[in-house]
């Protein structure tokens, strides 16, 4: 019984450093700003946004950590487009009738459309190289 105790007591101090350090990592992420080119979507523009397009749309949160570090990914692909696609980004707090109509159950998700029909979809952080690549098979 001793060593039992002694042993959870390590994992729960283990933990609790662990949990500090983490938090204290975000908190220290500097903000990034939006890419000027990608779109702010709403419920209000979400549909005339999208016709006739291909739009890759991020879900995402204000206090979600891995969608802080989508930002700066997103930023780059929004660059990387060409025009070939739009990227844009909905705030699933601010849009919940939105994110439900499209079933985002964890965030960030990114769903492609192809002339407001979902083509693809991507859970999680991914990287600038799969992305774009992914955009590219849906031209």
């Amino acid at each position: 019984m001793k060593t039992f105790l002694i042993i959870l007591t390590v994992i729960v101090v283990a933990v609790a450093i662990l949990f500090f350090f983490v938090k204290r990592k975000m908190s220290s992420l500097t903000a990034v700003e939006t890419h000027k080119d990608i779109l702010t979507l709403t419920s209000q523009n979400f549909d005339h946004q999208l016709k006739g397009k291909l739009v890759l749309v991020d879900f995402w949160a204000e206090w979600c950590a891995p969608c802080k570090v989508m930002l700066p990914i997103l930023n780059e692909v929004a660059e990387s487009s060409n025009d070939n696609f739009i990227v844009a980004k909905v705030d699933v707090d601010k849009n919940q009738a939105l994110a439900q109509k499209h079933n985002i159950r964890s965030i960030p998700s990114l769903v492609a459309f192809k002339a407001g029909k979902e083509v693809a979809r991507f859970v999680g952080i991914k990287n600038k190289k799969f992305l774009l690549g992914e955009m590219e098979k849906l031209k």
